[in-house]
């Protein structure tokens, strides 16, 4: 039997549209090599090497003919390295602000669903010698955490390579598409009350399905509101179009100890009240009103693959809706504000969560999955403002071909009708915040992160 797509990993693909793209992915920097510049040939040989350490991303997606099945994962008889991995390099004298904008051009780029669904840019020309390096992976194939695997290709835990296993790889015969029919016939013969008699009854399904993905979409909205009213903030909730900008902030991991040290609570509490503050300080420079009542709501993911043991595979997130109380003045009401509706929202384990997705688009033919997927989208900044995602990275330095890995921000997609993602991610002592952003709606995505790293220390000055 063909290895078929998970209905919430399918729904990923139906999500994509022209000004949606759905990868993942981070920017890394690297410090030069004590022993010379940077052999980005090596690099190539490398990740196609280890290739075997992460087998899916050898196979690319198939669809199955007549919407009769959720499509499936065929290796790749084509597949060449040089596609997958690019060169680029950056103008003199590299600065980080060109960095960002060749990052936001390349994230505007959806990747090819005739191949593997995955790229890896390694860009030179940084300043001081620096490598940065690009990974986009559609979502489809990993969810926030397991996102980190095509770096394992790539890195090491010391400057010392590890051993690469031998490469005997050899494509599997792609199956027709007569064969893929045939299968998802016998799949659905195995689970008739989840199949239906597309040839029968086409127009029926249609109907039905929409009055049901209506229903359903409905329910979420009510789910939402019943938490609290999600009013539209202006400067966030923007037509999004399809190209982006990205921006960057450094901080350190030792400064939200400290915070969460003096007044209680998890470092992601504090990542939270951070994001309030510099939400709040960019508002404020934008000269967008706030009022007593004014929140950002905020989608908060939380990876459950853990709870499913580590040979889980596919994408497992639950969330929370958690209002940032960006009108608030003082830093502790607001750290102390974000503290108890995340201590809330663990008490009563209600969530926004995958099951809802899969309730969503799972239960209907995949013809039918962009239907629901797109009256979800339309949905998402009534439901809330800003995605703000939050994943521990490696503690210790990371290696690359001897070279050290001094930066992992996340890249996280960015939803319908949203002008800025969040995602932030721990690495080596740091927290480093990436923001993905609508081009037109955000260009001054820079001012925002500088306020991030200003509303760290405005908490410090609290300890």
């Amino acid at each position: 039997m063909p290895d078929r797509l998970s209905p919430l990993d399918a729904s990923f693909l139906y999500a994509e549209h022209r000004t949606a793209a759905m990868h993942v992915g981070a920017v890394m920097t690297f410090a030069p090599p004590e022993d010379g510049p940077f052999d980005v040939a090596a690099f190539t040989e490398l990740i196609e090497h280890r290739l075997p350490l992460v087998p899916r991303y050898r196979q690319k997606v198939r669809e199955v003919p007549g919407g009769l099945g959720l499509p499936v994962w065929v290796d790749d008889p084509d597949f060449d390295i040089d596609f997958h991995v690019r060169h680029a390099a950056l103008a003199p004298p590299g600065t980080e602000g060109v960095l960002r904008e060749l990052v936001g051009r390349l994230l505007a780029r959806q990747l090819d669903r005739q191949r593997p669904l995955w790229e890896v840019y390694l860009v030179e020309g940084l300043a001081d010698g620096r490598l940065a390096v690009v990974t986009k992976t559609h979502h489809a194939m990993v969810d926030g955490l397991a996102s980190m695997d095509i770096g394992s290709v790539l890195l090491d835990l010391t400057p010392e390579p590890r051993e690469t296993p031998s490469d005997d790889w050899e494509p599997a015969r792609e199956p027709s598409g007569i064969e893929l029919a045939a299968s998802a016939t016998v799949a659905a013969l195995r689970r008739p009350r989840v199949v239906f008699d597309v040839a029968g009854r086409a127009v029926t399904d249609v109907r039905e399905t929409a009055a049901s993905v209506g229903r359903t979409v409905g329910g979420l909205v009510s789910t939402g509101r019943a938490t609290a009213t999600s009013r539209p903030v202006p400067a966030l909730n923007a037509a999004t179009g399809a190209q982006r900008r990205y921006g960057m902030a450094r901080t350190s991991l030792a400064d939200h100890r400290a915070v969460r040290k003096a007044h209680g609570g998890t470092v992601n509490d504090v990542v939270l009240a951070v994001v309030t503050g510099g939400l709040r300080r960019w508002l404020i420079s934008r000269g967008e009103p706030l009022t007593e009542g004014t929140v950002v709501r905020s989608l908060v993911p939380v990876s459950v693959r853990a709870r499913k043991g580590a040979g889980a595979g596919g994408n497992s997130i639950s969330a929370y809706l958690v209002d940032l109380p960006v009108a608030e003045d003082d830093p502790l009401v607001r750290l102390e504000t974000v503290r108890d509706a995340m201590e809330a929202h663990k008490r009563s384990g209600r969530a926004v969560g995958a099951a809802a997705l899969v309730g969503l688009v799972g239960l209907a033919p995949p013809v039918l999955h962009s239907l629901g997927a797109r009256l979800a989208s339309q949905y998402s900044s009534r439901l809330y403002n800003v995605l703000v995602t939050n994943v521990p990275g490696p503690p210790r330095p990371l290696y690359a071909m001897g070279a050290r890995m001094l930066d992992m921000f996340p890249v996280v997609p960015l939803g319908g009708g949203q002008a800025v993602a969040i995602g932030i991610t721990s690495y080596d002592g740091g927290v480093h915040y990436g923001l993905t952003a609508d081009r037109d709606a955000m260009p001054d995505v820079d001012v925002l992160a500088d306020a991030l790293c200003e509303s760290l220390a405005e908490l410090l000055t609290t300890t």
